[in-house]
């Protein structure tokens, strides 16, 4: 049987690592970056970061003031018997996280700016499942932050433009974001499906580790040639120029309608938190 107290606890953990500790690959490819950068100022930025990672882990607090709103990703077989009990104690770990880690209160009424202080409200929490074949279930915790948000884009192809103005796409608005999303970013691109199955695959490409391409070749070779060329730009850590603009592109996609191509961008600030809850059939977290 699933503990209600012990699943609100280890939700409330994985919300608190997600805000304080930045996944091992994640670090490892912002200390490769390090290495390769050259100039003094881009040298001093990754110093800086790298800095605040230690300092978060040793003192135990948030990595960044904006510690996001908190976005779920459950994937649950069909015959997991606690999904009920999942989405119940949500809200509650939000609200007990929100006072305890503590987490920024960052949801606001979109039109009054009216702040809840608890980081729920209408339609809050964003929880998406997807249900597969099995009977155990992961959850995904992905905190993100404003100011990366605020970069993503949605484009509204032709099928004959495909990959190539994709890719133009992409690095137009990477150059245009400058230092926005607190770069070195990691991208998040969905491709195919409606405006809002394209949008949502791009956030969930972000839940991909670093060091993990694409198991299609042909999409992993797409991903490298994006990177390549978004570090070509020069942008650099926080957009003051340097080698690395881009830590990663991670690539979903989905079938698309014969007279569309949807491609949506989801960007990611360095500070790529994230944690995972796994959950059997008995109701054993790990």
């Amino acid at each position: 049987m699933l503990d209600e107290k012990m699943l609100i606890a280890r939700l409330i953990k994985g919300m608190r690592d997600g805000a304080i500790e930045l996944p091992a690959d994640v670090t490892s490819k912002l200390k490769d970056a390090y290495s390769k950068e050259t100039g003094d100022i881009p040298k001093m930025q990754f110093k800086a970061i790298l800095d605040n990672i230690k300092l978060a882990h040793d003192e135990g607090l948030p990595l960044c003031q904006d510690t996001g709103i908190q976005v779920f990703f459950i994937k649950a077989g069909y015959d997991f018997p606690y999904l009920n009990d999942i989405h119940k104690a949500i809200p509650v770990a939000i609200e007990k996280a929100t006072m305890e880690i503590p987490l920024r209160p960052n949801t606001v009424d979109p039109f009054t700016g009216k702040n809840p202080k608890n980081n729920l409200g209408h339609n809050m929490p964003a929880v998406t499942v997807e249900l597969v074949e099995g009977d155990s279930a992961t959850i995904h915790i992905l905190p993100k932050g404003g100011g990366s948000e605020n970069m993503s884009a949605l484009w509204m192809l032709t099928p004959t433009q495909g990959f190539k103005s994709l890719k133009k796409k992409v690095l137009e608005h990477i150059q245009f974001a400058a230092g926005k999303p607190c770069p070195p970013t990691i991208l998040g691109i969905g491709v195919g499906g409606g405006a809002d199955m394209a949008m949502k695959l791009a956030k969930k490409a972000l839940l991909r580790p670093l060091d993990c391409t694409n198991s299609n070749e042909e999409i992993a070779a797409m991903e490298k040639e994006i990177l390549d060329a978004v570090n070509e730009l020069g942008v650099g850590p926080m957009g003051l120029g340097g080698k690395t603009t881009a830590l990663a592109v991670n690539i979903e996609y989905t079938s698309r309608h014969p007279a569309t191509f949807p491609t949506a961008l989801v960007v990611q600030c360095w500070c790529n938190r994230r944690a995972i809850i796994k959950i059997d059939k008995n109701g054993v977290m790990t």
